[in-house]
């Protein structure tokens, strides 16, 4: 497959800026891959599609406030840092991301805070925006990190372009959210509440959950037109041994199991065994998934809906078929369903 072939016009209208009013009330498109047949739908109407010993896989990762803004010593330069992660805790040291990248060179002291509570010094520079920072900072890391998250916001997607508001601090998080470690939340499981969890649950649905700590690596431009020279930046994963057996089982017992998100779609494709059942896995993960690929663990996912030439969509196309989820788009524009992270969503069934 070519970068060019999953090139589509998107109006700007369409990127949402803001969630549906209720988490479950987004628009739901259907598509069976294999009839090609559309159904459109309320997002809690997902619960129709699926029935008890049925498992749905959620990725617990947990989003930080990992944009700061902070003023260079001297000429005091307004710089963006974007916090990736965490290198040492000792020293403190992180790997961030700056912009304007021109301007912050090895030994640049960057400060944070209307009072200058928090400083960091520039001691590497990784790639051509990103940089080693130390953090300054005498008290406990625990207090640190504290005084460091209540500097930052909410790392909303660039495409989202109005200012980051306090709520989306909570919206853009999934309920379950649990072991912190992303700045790119797992923008399918979003549409789920605490009220379509319970009714899942009542109705015999499992949930089973893993951890990849999605970075900024999904939204990198690719620059290849042929995708077999891409590489993704690598992401941290957990798959534990109680979503092994929960999964392996149902899928002994020809039971549905749908990955909730392109992320959990990407670590389930890594701790995949050779017989096609899933194995425990701690680690991390670069995996590029794009057609045709062959799936053996899911028969179902939910995503939303990606922008142009996005590894995401790449990923659904692989799993829902090409000429099937291009289709799917293309319908998707016409009905005026909204993408991004803050968009609506769609569930494409394999069975």
């Amino acid at each position: 497959m070519k970068l060019s072939q999953f090139k589509f016009k998107l109006p700007d209208n369409l990127i949402a800026q803001y969630p549906s009013e209720n988490r479950d009330e987004c628009r739901l498109m259907v598509l069976d891959s294999k009839t090609g047949e559309i159904t459109h739908r309320v997002f809690k109407d997902i619960i129709d599609y699926f029935d008890a010993g049925d498992v749905m896989i959620f990725n617990d990762t947990k989003v930080f406030p990992a944009r700061l803004y902070g003023n260079k010593e001297k000429t005091g330069a307004r710089i963006e840092v974007f916090l990736l992660r965490e290198l040492n805790i000792e020293n403190k040291f992180w790997d961030v991301l700056v912009e304007p990248a021109r301007k912050i060179r090895i030994g640049n002291k960057l400060y944070f805070g209307e009072d200058d509570s928090m400083v960091a010094e520039v001691i590497d520079n990784t790639t051509a925006r990103g940089r080693t920072l130390r953090f300054l900072y005498d008290g406990p890391h625990e207090e640190f990190k504290e005084v460091l998250y209540s500097l930052g916001e909410t790392p909303l997607p660039e495409y989202i372009t109005r200012a980051v508001e306090e709520w989306d601090a909570e919206r853009y998080q999934c309920i379950f959210a649990k072991n912190e470690g992303a700045v790119m939340a797992p923008a399918a499981g979003l549409h789920f509440s605490r009220e379509l969890m319970k009714r899942l649950e009542i109705k015999g649905v499992e949930r089973g959950f893993l951890t990849l700590h999605s970075g900024q690596g999904n939204f990198k431009d690719i620059d290849v037109e042929d995708l077999t020279k891409h590489r993704m930046d690598s992401e941290e994963m957990i798959v534990d041994e109680t979503l092994v057996d929960m999964v392996n089982e149902a899928k002994d017992n020809d039971h549905n199991v749908c990955a909730v998100g392109t992320s959990v779609l990407r670590a389930v494709a890594t701790a995949v065994c050779m017989n096609g059942h899933l194995m425990t896995y701690e680690g991390w993960t670069n995996k590029f998934i794009f057609p045709p690929y062959e799936f053996t663990v899911c028969n179902s996912m939910v995503s939303n809906f990606h922008l142009p030439l996005s590894t995401m969509l790449m990923m659904v196309a692989a799993f829902g078929g090409y000429d099937k989820v291009m289709k799917a788009y293309d319908v998707a524009v016409k009905e005026k369903y909204k993408f991004g992270a803050y968009g609506d969503a769609m569930l494409i069934l394999r069975r």
